[in-house]
């Protein structure tokens, strides 16, 4: 039994938490959406999956503790279980905004900090210290703004429980923190990939689904800076028109991104004719399409501007058919190996 796990979770993806951001994201785009059931469907599977990968990944820690910290201390793999935080704290704010669970999300919101901390200063420290370093068309790609992703999501649902704590002020604060450390940390890591990008050869099979978190992690900034301007008060309320402009900022950035992705995709899978299979990297794609949905949404909220949602009633197609495609790509793969 023990050889038959430690061999089943060898080489488990260490980004598969996205499937869980990517479900969350689409749950609170159709709640958004006024689809109320189809939101709280997905909000109990999400919860399963979430325990399903907790489950998973503990179970590779303990029988694999070696191949964990290789992943872990891996310039291109390490990222990914920054999805971990980050699917924590969508998940949680589904709980707060879909069930109206302030208590549950404040658990989910004090674990996923906690793991940030740890996380956070374990895999940069590991980076920096490391000998030898490869190169950045070799390590650098769109997975390190998971980083960026996992700080915007803590911001989130921290904004989203303060006005039911007791020190909302606090929470306030450090959510706006989390949120400016986010759009720091986007500045300073997209520099990276946009050289790489434009001034090292790219190949078709390095263009992978994660490239996608170029754009969605401006979405999800775009939904922190929303959310303080919706629910700051005191420093936040303060700052309120700054916020909106910074927030305004990241998401025409991240509306700009989306032509851009899209036919760097065409040129991939159409052009250079490499083949469209399921892969676990691929929900890193799933989860921008739905959050940009949720932050145009509370973008328009914030800034009153109706105009806007004629986006999201768009982009909402695009979210569930990528969703509902992969899924059906995840089943059939994994239908196969089951008879293999």
């Amino acid at each position: 039994m023990i050889e038959f796990l430690q061999r089943q979770s060898r080489h488990l993806y260490p980004g598969y938490f996205a499937m869980v951001m990517a479900t969350g994201a689409l749950s609170l785009s159709l709640w958004y959406l006024d689809v109320p059931l189809a939101a709280e469907v997905l909000l109990y599977f999400n919860v399963f999956i979430f325990v399903l990968l907790l489950v998973l990944n503990g179970v590779r820690l303990l029988f694999n503790t070696n191949d964990f910290v290789q992943d872990l201390n891996d310039n291109g793999k390490g990222p990914g279980f920054f999805t971990l935080i980050a699917a924590s704290g969508v998940l949680g704010s589904q709980f707060v905004i879909i069930k109206n669970m302030a208590e549950t999300g404040f658990v989910f919101w004090v674990a996923a900090l906690i793991i940030w901390l740890i996380l956070m200063y374990t895999f940069f420290t590991l980076i920096i210290i490391k000998k030898a370093k490869p190169l950045v068309d070799e390590s650098v790609n769109g997975g390190w703004l998971l980083v960026v992703v996992s700080t915007q999501s803590l911001a989130v649902l921290g904004t989203l429980i303060a006005g039911s704590t007791e020190f909302t002020e606090v929470m306030l604060f450090i959510s706006l923190c989390l949120f400016l450390l986010g759009c720091a940390l986007y500045l300073n890591i997209i520099a990276f990939i946009f050289y790489r990008l434009m001034f090292l050869k790219i190949e078709a099979m390095a263009l992978t689904p994660p490239y996608w978190i170029s754009m969605g992690a401006l979405a999800i900034t775009t939904l922190a800076g929303s959310v303080l301007v919706l629910n700051g008060t005191g420093i936040a309320a303060e700052l309120e028109i700054f916020i909106k402009g910074f927030t305004l900022f990241f998401w025409a950035l991240g509306t700009w991104w989306i032509p851009l992705l899209i036919t760097l995709g065409v040129w991939r899978h159409v052009i250079n004719h490499y083949p469209l299979s399921y892969t676990p990297d691929m929900w890193g794609m799933a989860f921008p399409i739905a959050m940009y949905t949720v932050g145009t949404v509370n973008l328009s909220m914030a800034l009153e501007l109706e105009l806007l949602m004629v986006i999201p009633k768009i982009t909402i197609f695009a979210a569930v058919i990528v969703w509902l495609l992969i899924m059906a790509g995840l089943l059939v793969h994994h239908g196969k190996r089951l008879k293999i």
